[in-house]
């Protein structure tokens, strides 16, 4: 099976860089996977790809052996199976409040005994191999957004689920959720502090631990902290950053 480079990142004592996907499109895609990131994330939730966008996406990432991450819309079962068969080498699920939450979304991420995943897995044999059902349960990622005050009491109890991989720190909607701004690189002491608890307990739990960020400065502080998977940017956000240069070139 084809190896995933995160944990191969992680096998090596080293954080894994992450860039987010945005926009749905197959060139910009195929671009940012030539740049050298150890992970690309296909973003289901908010971002303006369709199930076909994404499996073209997926498909313009396999052209290298960056690690394609998909985050679905939601915690629906049907979702993630669909996105595992095409071929995402791990899955980012969102607004994961409960234990039980997470164990029906790693539940659908492995194939029995281990979870109740169905077979079907058409693209991503071809993407990793015939011996993909000997390993996908070890080699796909599962990876929960811990992003509510809701989540932030129950950190612990999400944490203790057999079969997950990583505590994934939403800041936007964990600060929202805390009455306070919502925002990405937050400083509000509030957010920090829910942010570090998340974190001590996804070490506590022998558990990797994410962050979605939107600066380098932040991120690299970030891995300083002790976060293993750093989304450093996205499409929309490189393109806004490099556009607006652009346009003030004769101000």
């Amino acid at each position: 099976m084809r190896p995933n480079r995160v944990i191969e990142r992680w096998r090596q004592g080293k954080a894994a860089t992450n860039c987010w996907l945005a926009l749905g499109n197959l060139l910009a895609t195929e671009i940012l996977a030539h740049q050298g990131w150890d992970s690309l994330t296909v973003d289901l939730q908010h971002g303006a790809a369709d199930y076909a966008a994404m499996c073209a996406m997926l498909t313009a990432i396999s052209t290298t052996d960056v690690t394609p991450l998909v985050r679905v819309p939601w915690n629906n079962p049907g979702d993630v199976m669909r996105a595992l068969d095409a071929g995402a080498y791990g899955i980012v699920c969102p607004n994961v409040d409960t234990r039980a939450d997470c164990e029906r979304f790693v539940s659908a991420c492995r194939y029995a005994p281990q979870g109740t995943r169905s077979f079907g897995p058409r693209r991503a044999m071809l993407y990793a191999g015939a011996d993909y059902m000997q390993h996908a349960n070890t080699t796909l990622l599962t990876i929960v957004q811990v992003e509510s005050a809701t989540a932030l009491q129950n950190v612990d109890d999400i944490a203790a689920v057999d079969g997950l991989d990583m505590l994934y720190v939403g800041p936007s909607d964990l600060g929202l959720s805390l009455g306070r701004a919502p925002a990405a690189d937050t400083k509000d002491p509030v957010t920090v502090e829910a942010i570090d608890r998340i974190l001590k307990a996804a070490k506590r739990a022998k558990l990797k631990s994410g962050i979605y960020c939107r600066s380098a400065d932040y991120a690299l502080a970030m891995r300083e902290k002790g976060f293993d998977l750093l989304t450093v940017t996205s499409d929309e956000g490189l393109l806004g950053a490099g556009a607006g240069v652009a346009a003030r070139f004769e101000k």
